[in-house]
């Protein structure tokens, strides 16, 4: 490491010691030429993730898109803002575990849209109402009930667990 005093391109680590919010470990060096200390930090590297959305169109990964479309599927529900950053963190988790350097803003939606089915039935339909583009009531009727037999199988296999 470079230091920032002198330019020397030897030092020491003196001190090592994780960030408070666990992202980064932050480490004092010692100059061997200069004598002077200074600090530095260590963070994981990611790979930037490009999500190509449905007119081809591609942007940075941003979570924040994500958590909008949740506050207002959520909105007046029973939904705490702490399940809707665990569901964020899941998403986010399972794109970087992926691997995947560009995934469909369509597959980002169905991992949104499972999350929703097992959390709240309401914010589920109005989610899948704008992600799936419904375009007439019909198609409406069809996704709830794609969701009541998907409810019905969980509470079944529930039953047959006990």
């Amino acid at each position: 490491m470079k230091c920032m005093y002198c330019g020397c391109t030897d030092s020491k680590v003196v001190d090592s010691r994780l960030s408070e919010d666990g992202t980064s470990i932050r480490r004092r060096r010692e100059c061997s030429q200069c004598g002077k200390r200074f600090t530095t930090y260590e963070t994981v590297e990611y790979t930037p993730i490009m999500v190509i959305k449905k007119s081809g169109n591609r942007q940075a990964f941003d979570t924040n898109k994500i958590r909008s479309g949740l506050l207002k599927a959520c909105e007046k529900r029973p939904v705490s803002m702490v399940d809707i950053d665990r569901i964020i963190d899941d998403i986010e988790k399972k794109i970087h575990n992926s691997l995947v350097q560009e995934i469909s803003s369509t597959e980002i939606g169905d991992m949104v849209m499972d999350a929703l089915r097992n959390l709240d039935e309401v914010a589920y339909v109005r989610f899948a109402s704008v992600h799936r583009q419904f375009k007439d009531i019909n198609t409406l009727f069809e996704e709830i009930e794609r969701l009541k037999l998907s409810l019905e199988g969980q509470k079944d296999g529930a039953r047959s667990k006990k």
